[in-house]
């Protein structure tokens, strides 16, 4: 049985809908920054999301190395581009917020570079995979890429920290200081949850398409021979 498709697909579209309502309905509208602070429940999701995408990414990538199954690199190659397509939303989502509350798109912040990093960290990654010709050795060479790769997520996560920011306190680990609202933290919660559920699905679908393109190549080698 299909299980992304018979369950966590119909699950993700319900607990979308549910996440607009929260987002666009039941959140208050914040003080001092209106309305265009709402675009805080898709900004941090999607930093949380590429976060996790980088994270199966390096455990596949030790995993491929070790244990030299193809199944593994075929994760990690999944979660890389899907770790592209999620820090690419968080950094077009933060200047489109940042303007109108900072007066600023871009600062040179310990938080904005380290996340900027991160998203040439997977593009790099996805182009090692394609620019090395031999696709065996290529694969190696990305997995330790993101195995060394990986080093730059707590550093995004420990940036408001350890060093002077721009940024709010966070929310997840603030404390008292994060200053949410408490329907504004159930609407933050569950966006969070439906992030991660859209992760999932996409990754369950980018391993079985290249699954099937893997099986594919093999039965062209296979006639050719």
């Amino acid at each position: 049985m299909n299980v992304s498709k018979s369950i966590l697909g119909p699950a993700l579209f319900v607990c979308m809908l549910v996440n607009l309502y929260l987002i666009f309905m039941f959140a208050p509208t914040e003080s001092s920054m209106g309305q265009i602070q709402r675009i805080f429940y898709f900004h941090v999701p999607t930093a949380w999301v590429s976060g996790l995408s980088l994270f199966v990414l390096f455990i596949s990538s030790i995993l491929y190395l070790w244990k030299k199954q193809r199944k593994y690199d075929i994760v990690a190659h999944a979660a890389g581009e899907i770790g592209v397509l999620f820090m690419t939303m968080f950094l077009v989502t933060g200047p489109i917020w940042a303007r109108p509350v900072w007066n600023i798109w871009w600062d040179w912040s310990p938080r904005l570079t380290s996340s900027l990093v991160l998203w040439f960290i997977f593009v790099a990654y996805l182009m090692l995979r394609n620019f090395v010709e031999n696709e065996e050795k290529g694969a190696r060479l990305a997995a330790v890429f993101a195995i060394v790769g990986f080093v730059d997520v707590p550093i995004v996560y420990m940036s408001i920290r350890l060093w002077a920011d721009i940024h709010p306190r966070p929310v997840i680990g603030g404390g008292e200081s994060s200053g949410l609202h408490p329907d504004m933290k159930i609407a933050f919660y569950f966006s969070v949850f439906t992030f991660t559920l859209l992760f999932l699905y996409l990754l369950i679908q980018r391993v079985r398409l290249q699954k099937a393109t893997v099986a594919i190549s093999e039965m062209k080698k296979q006639i050719a021979y």
